[in-house]
């Protein structure tokens, strides 16, 4: 598979992650396919897991080439010393164009791998803000200054728009045409390919200093699937 590189240098390796691709193995199965282990056996070196992306989100990804990088980028994240921008697609208008959520986050009791918004779960921080929208759907660009567990996808379920083609925290119903297209002709739903089948969820941007100072900006633009659904959004579903 070809994996974008936005940026490389001799500590640092930043690439767009695919939607669907782990980043490291599952730990009950560690012959799955994981972007760490394919970046590794490319570049002929160990890759440091700096930060993960759900296996359903695609965008910008850094790992560390070596041990004191990444110490010091590790510490930069959990210090929240990384400006982290994601790009989703949510379910419904969103009517407040701007906001912020403040909600503590914690585990499912009883649902493992799942999370919920809790007063006592860790102190979790996303702003969001509107950038387009549409009768059923609304592009949202968020920024998160917490790096909790499922944080963008828990946060706005919370709120009433969960992210699109969410199985987790929503029905997980793909995105059809169909749906938006009022005289839409063709086979049946079921014989309809979905425009979008996974999480509508895209890490747009990262900006951090290295040690040096310098600062590093890497961006991924909006994948294919995701903006097909905008294209089609902005032709058939007229904007509001």
């Amino acid at each position: 598979m070809n994996i974008e590189i936005l940026y490389e240098d001799d500590d640092l390796l930043i690439v767009n992650k695919p939607a669907g691709m782990l980043v490291i193995p599952d730990r009950f199965d560690e012959e799955q396919p994981s972007l760490n282990r394919l970046l590794a056996e490319k570049h002929g070196q160990h890759m440091f897991v700096v930060h993960r992306l759900d296996r359903g989100t695609s965008g910008v990804i850094c790992f560390a080439k070596n041990e004191e990088t990444h110490k010091y980028m590790s510490k930069l994240f959990q210090e929240h010393n990384v400006e982290k921008y994601y790009t989703g697609l949510v379910s419904g208008r969103v009517l407040t164009k701007e906001g912020t959520i403040d909600s503590g986050i914690m585990e499912h009791p009883t649902q493992r791998g799942k999370m919920v918004v809790n007063k006592k779960g860790k102190e979790s921080l996303t702003d969001y803000k509107v950038l387009a929208e549409w009768p059923l759907y609304t592009l949202v660009e968020f920024r998160i200054h917490t790096g909790r567990t499922h944080q963008i996808r828990v946060h706005m379920q919370s709120i009433g728009h969960p992210i699109a083609c969410d199985e987790l925290y929503s029905d997980g119903k793909p995105f059809f045409l169909s749906n938006i297209k009022k005289k839409y002709v063709g086979s049946t739903k079921n014989e309809e390919r979905p425009l979008l089948s996974r999480l509508a969820l895209h890490a747009s941007k990262l900006v951090f200093k290295k040690a040096d100072g310098h600062e590093i900006v890497a961006e991924a633009e909006l994948p294919k699937d995701i903006a097909a659904c905008v294209n089609q959004l902005n032709k058939w579903a007229k904007p509001v």
